[in-house]
């Protein structure tokens, strides 16, 4: 089991009655929802405007108020956003994606 359920569940709870909520993306996120095919350059600062638990194996999920240059909505794992220290649940989102992170190393690889 990667996620804590009731921590998880905790956390997203408190996450959907502070929405929106800001946020950074991490720069490889940033670089993934670049295109060759446009110069729109996409803005590291965003905020999660719709949240989702996508069981263990996907963990909290989070909708971006960025749209792509297809349209397309942003939605991410909330391990590759960033967020201000001040922000009054940083560190338990902190804490959420420090032991998400360290049990996804711990996996097993899988086939392939």
């Amino acid at each position: 089991m990667i996620d804590n359920p009731e921590q998880a569940e905790r956390l997203l709870t408190r996450l959907q009655a502070a929405l929106p909520v800001p946020a950074r993306m991490t720069p490889e996120l940033a670089a993934t929802l670049r295109t060759p095919e446009t110069a729109t350059e996409i803005p590291a600062a965003c905020s999660i405007i719709t949240l989702h638990y996508a069981g263990d194996e996907g963990g909290i999920v989070c909708g971006l108020d960025v749209a792509t240059a297809t349209g397309n909505v942003v939605y991410t794992s909330i391990t590759h956003l960033r967020f201000d220290p001040r922000l009054p649940l940083a560190r338990e989102i902190a804490v959420y994606q420090k032991h998400r992170a360290k049990r996804l190393r711990r996996q097993p690889p899988g086939p392939g």
